[in-house]
């Protein structure tokens, strides 16, 4: 089987197993992400936060925006620029100026003054549909973040919120492949080989 239809069965797997998790459950898993991730060093140091927006099933991010917004912290989220086919990435002050933009995705709704650049962020927290413990991601296949981060001129950490559901035994790695550093589930905290 070639990579790319490796790539297809482990992201409709897991997609499902991570639609499949119960909303109480869901919930409860959440919470326990969210409380993994403000513990660890990394996010602790941050004064510049990229976030994306939780969507559908994926690990909720929106709790940890409004934390990180009440300690001080800058909140960046992405913005799909769909004629460029790139990511571009704009602070926000309150959850309000966030508005559905692509695929009904919140985004924020703030004007250029606002535009950051990567050499800003201190801490990337990434969506995916997969993960595996050498740090592999798989994401939704259009590459945004593989682009965003591809430009990175100083190693910022790279961290994957996500349920054990979504862990993979193996997901195969493209050269344009960004590795992440470390996958925090509901029940464990993986620093990436």
């Amino acid at each position: 089987m070639k990579n790319s239809e490796i790539k297809r069965t482990i992201r409709r797997e897991t997609l499902q197993k991570r639609d499949s998790i119960a909303r109480n459950l869901k919930a409860e898993k959440d919470i326990a992400i969210l409380q993994r991730i403000i513990m660890l060093p990394e996010f602790s140091a941050a004064k510049t936060i990229l976030f994306y927006a939780s969507f559908r099933s994926e690990a909720d991010t929106m709790d940890m925006i409004k934390l990180s917004l009440h300690l001080g912290k800058l909140a960046v989220l992405p913005r799909v620029c769909k004629k460029e086919h790139i990511l571009k990435l704009y602070e926000i002050k309150n959850m309000d100026e966030l508005a559905r933009g692509y695929m009904w995705i919140l985004e924020p709704s703030v004007d250029e003054a606002r535009l950051r650049k990567l050499p800003d962020i201190d801490l990337v927290i990434i969506p995916g549909a997969a993960y595996d413990t050498q740090g592999n991601r798989l994401g939704y296949g259009a590459a945004y973040y593989d682009k965003l981060l591809a430009g990175m001129e100083r190693k910022i950490p790279i961290i994957a919120p996500a349920y054990e559901e979504q862990i993979a035994e193996k997901i195969p790695a493209e050269p344009h492949d960004i590795k992440i550093d470390m996958i925090v589930t509901d029940k464990r905290v993986i620093r990436c080989a």
